[in-house]
């Protein structure tokens, strides 16, 4: 009987374990290639995003966007690369030596990226879910059924606080405010 229990305890733990895994990194995604296109999806949004938020109406705070995109999946096929990502960009601003965070969105997307003749990638094509009744089923036609992409990250939350206490001089424990 103790042996049964032990083999079940043992079961249930690698099922967990698995889990996890499979959640933490999504299957088909190359690590490679993912740390090769990410940073130019990143720099996209970034870009896209500026001026858009509430900080740009208060040039005292400095404000900028700061992007982070997580892998749901990547295919590379005759030179195209197809990512899906769930990004998240967040406004920043200093005052009084405290990070203030002016916006923020995170919106699942499919980015399409071609190798330039530098070897440097380029996004050729950006699409999201349209806001509304046609939202759900673009995602479940772009990510499939078991795919969250908009299950909470922090780290990727940490990873944008500390990149704007950076770019901005600020101490690594800044308090963070709102705009």
């Amino acid at each position: 009987m103790a042996a049964g229990r032990w083999v079940t305890g043992v079961a249930a733990t690698g099922v967990l374990v698995a889990t996890g895994a499979w959640v933490r990194w999504p299957a088909g995604v190359d690590g490679p290639l993912w740390e090769e296109v990410r940073p130019v999806i990143e720099a996209r949004l970034a870009a896209q995003a500026q001026g858009t938020g509430y900080g740009a109406a208060r040039p005292e705070l400095g404000a900028r966007w700061f992007c982070r995109a997580r892998a749901l999946d990547l295919d590379e096929r005759g030179g195209l690369v197809r990512a899906g990502v769930a990004t998240l960009c967040v406004e920043y601003g200093a005052r009084d030596g405290a990070l203030v965070e002016c916006g923020a969105d995170a919106i699942p997307q499919e980015v399409r990226l071609r190798r330039g003749p530098d070897g440097g990638y380029r996004v050729v094509s950006r699409e999201e879910a349209p806001d509304g009744a046609g939202s759900a089923a673009w995602r479940r036609d772009h990510f499939g059924l078991l795919t969250d992409p908009d299950r909470p990250d922090p780290a990727a939350q940490a990873a944008l606080e500390t990149a704007a206490r950076s770019h901005f001089g600020l101490p690594a424990d800044a308090h963070v405010a709102e705009c």
